[in-house]
């Protein structure tokens, strides 16, 4: 505004009212009343088993066009029943305000519903009979109804979900209804034994999978509108609680008396058996046809393994399908509920949530459901941590990376110069306690909650049995973008060992901290975890047949920390840590090469791990770098130690 005009008294008059109603149009703007324009009816659909699926529909007053369908279904109850209780707001305004026609399913044998609940039902190849049913073709059945019962539609349908509802909606795209148009399936699970909520890498996660099943998957009397009873830990020290537990063969009969039962079936199946096999989505995402909209978050605590490789597997089976890969800066789900700006004590410059919602969900389904707008999408829209801007890359992992490795040297040093030649296999040692674990964070909570994946991990590093590994500080910014990859070589005097590898940014010394910092963080030299994972041992060769150590063997241990997109900014510096518990995020490994899910208190023993970083046995972590720094390749003279390095 020219502020000249502000001279002339009428308009001096004018502009406060001006501005006085642009607010109260805004304000208008977000008060939207759906019921004021929607109508609200509940159906009981039949499947073709037989079984009935309660569903809301919520239709546009608005008669004189037609509409296209959103479909969410999902285990975690639809709320609002009964004619009297309204949703205010679908998805977001936005999608409120555009006017679709928004259904709600409680999945079968779930709240409303009819049927039997079954954890990650898996997906039946061959449909014989009308008892042949799964989440694709209870997708498919709804779908059917909506398109043969519900008025004024257009013939196109989207569906959407995050985490389980994410999976169904992963499950959902296969062997799709023709009416389906566009899926985006956000924070799906895919293999729960490989990578997802309840294992990784064959690592039981004991924390999450004991409070998910005791709230989600208790048998049930019959049809319900209430949610279940939370489990009670009876004290909010879920460190002291898990490990006071003992063997997690406890479980049962301490806490869940068979009212669990796939917990029970979880231990008759601790390898990588066709149990699990059957359930991985990844093998039946064939011919999908129609656009995917792939979401994920960065610092994901549950489900980040399962998005990315749903990514790469429609990638690799169905080249010319429109898949676009999104990942933010994000805990699970959270691009679709918080400004995405911060995370616990990392601050991420934009609201990089209200971004993805208004400039990527919303335009991807007006697109491809009503054919308004343009879609300016690339193939991947990912968010550069560190440096805290979007990047646009036609691929993902993007083309111009060179791989790199980041090797373990003497004195705690990390350099990007493989070890120098020796005749001897030089390593560091720290003694794994399976009775005093490593704890996972340093909150007092029996959920393992969220902000622990960008957590500072200094209160790890100072543990004995944490190896600390850092490089000089940087003299210039160095971005990875792509898979991190951990290869290690080991010894254990145990017969089973897990191994914990974290990669870690440090701030500079000097970092001014955060304002305001309610939790009284010093960001000085904080220690900002980037990525981390955990491999158990036993399961180095096959993951369907495990085999013990050979106590005091070298042996290599490699496997993926997940990909990444971060810049270590100049004046930083990189840092590893490797340990062998993380607790009680995972189980404790007995150390002991036994069947994990039966073993006794007198199974779990102490052991010395060693950590090897001689030329012939160099462990380091391999990068995709889009900028290689020649300051990190210093070569360290080769000093042994065979204890724990000095920090």
């Amino acid at each position: 505004m020219d502020l000249r005009l502000y001279r002339k008294p009428m308009l001096r008059a004018f502009i406060p009212i001006f501005f006085f109603l642009s607010a109260s149009l805004l304000l208008a703007q977000e008060k939207l009343d759906a019921k004021a324009h929607y109508d609200k009816a509940e159906y009981m659909v039949a499947m073709r088993d037989g079984v009935k699926l309660y569903t809301q529909v919520y239709t546009p007053k608005d008669k004189t066009q037609d509409y296209p369908i959103i479909l969410f279904r999902t285990p975690y109850s639809v709320r609002y029943y009964g004619p009297k209780h309204f949703r205010r707001v679908f998805f977001n305004e936005a999608y409120t305000r555009e006017g679709f026609i928004f259904i709600y399913q409680d999945v079968r044998g779930k709240f409303r519903s009819e049927g039997d609940f079954i954890v990650m039902k898996p997906h039946k190849t061959v449909k014989e009979g009308p008892d042949d049913v799964d989440e694709s073709s209870d997708t498919y059945d709804t779908i059917e109804w909506l398109l043969e019962n519900i008025p004024n539609h257009n013939g196109r349908v989207g569906q959407m979900g995050i985490s389980y509802p994410g999976w169904q909606t992963a499950m959902g795209m296969i062997d799709a209804h023709p009416a389906l148009k566009a899926s985006s399936p956000q924070a799906s699970p895919s293999d729960m034994w490989i990578g997802d909520d309840f294992h990784h890498n064959g690592a039981f996660r004991l924390m999450y999978t004991f409070g998910w099943l005791s709230n989600n998957a208790r048998t049930r009397p019959g049809q319900t509108e209430q949610r279940a009873t939370r489990f009670s830990y009876g004290t909010p020290d879920g460190y002291r609680f898990f490990l006071e537990l003992g063997p997690v063969s406890n479980v049962d009969k301490l806490y869940f008396h068979n009212q669990v039962p796939t917990w029970n079936e979880y231990m008759e199946h601790g390898d990588y058996d066709e149990y699990w096999e059957e359930q991985d989505v990844l093998q039946y995402l064939n011919n999908i046809k129609h656009p995917i909209l792939n979401v994920a978050g960065w610092f994901d605590a549950e489900d980040f393994y399962g998005p990315m490789s749903i990514y790469y597997t429609i990638e690799e089976k169905n080249p010319d399908n429109k898949s676009i890969l999104v990942v933010g800066p994000w805990l699970h789900g959270g691009w679709s509920r918080m400004d995405g700006d911060a995370l616990g004590n990392i601050r991420f410059g934009s609201k990089t949530g209200e971004y993805y919602r208004e400039k990527v969900e919303f335009p991807f389904f007006l697109y491809h459901l009503k054919e308004k707008g343009e879609l300016n999408l690339p193939e991947a829209l990912v968010f550069e941590t560190g440096s805290n801007q979007w990047r646009f890359y036609d691929q993902w992992p993007p083309k111009n990376t060179q791989e790199k490795s980041l090797y373990f040297h003497p004195n705690g040093k990390l350099s990007f110069s493989p070890p120098g030649q020796s005749t001897e296999d030089v390593y560091d040692s720290y003694i794994s306690d399976p009775n005093k674990p490593v704890p996972f964070s340093e909150e007092i909570r029996t959920s393992q909650g969220h902000l622990w994946m960008v957590e500072d991990q200094r209160f790890a590093a100072s543990r004995p049995d944490v190896l600390v590994y850092e490089s000089d500080v940087l003299e210039e910014d160095i971005t990875i973008a792509g898979p991190i990859i951990a290869d290690l070589f080991v010894s254990t005097t145990g017969t089973d060992a897990d191994w914990v590898v974290k990669l870690i940014d440090v701030y500079p010394g000097d970092v001014p901290d955060n304002r305001p910092n309610p939790c009284g963080v010093r960001m000085g030299h904080f220690q900002m975890l980037v990525g981390a994972d955990v491999f158990r041992g036993k399961y180095r060769n096959s993951f369907e047949k495990p085999e013990p150590f050979v106590p005091d063997k070298v042996t290599e241990i490699k496997y993926d920390l997940r990909d990444k997109c971060h810049t270590f900014k100049k004046g930083h510096r990189i840092m590893v840590q490797v340990q062998s518990t993380w607790f009680p995020v995972i189980d404790r490994n007995p150390q002991k090469f036994v069947d994990i899910y039966h073993a006794k208190e007198s199974d779990f023993q102490k052991a010395l791990h060693k950590v090897y970083r001689s030329s012939a046995h160099s462990s380091h972590l391999k990068l995709r770098v889009l900028q290689f720094i020649p300051s990190l390749t210093k070569i360290y003279s080769p000093i042994i130690i065979f204890t724990k390095h000095g920090r």
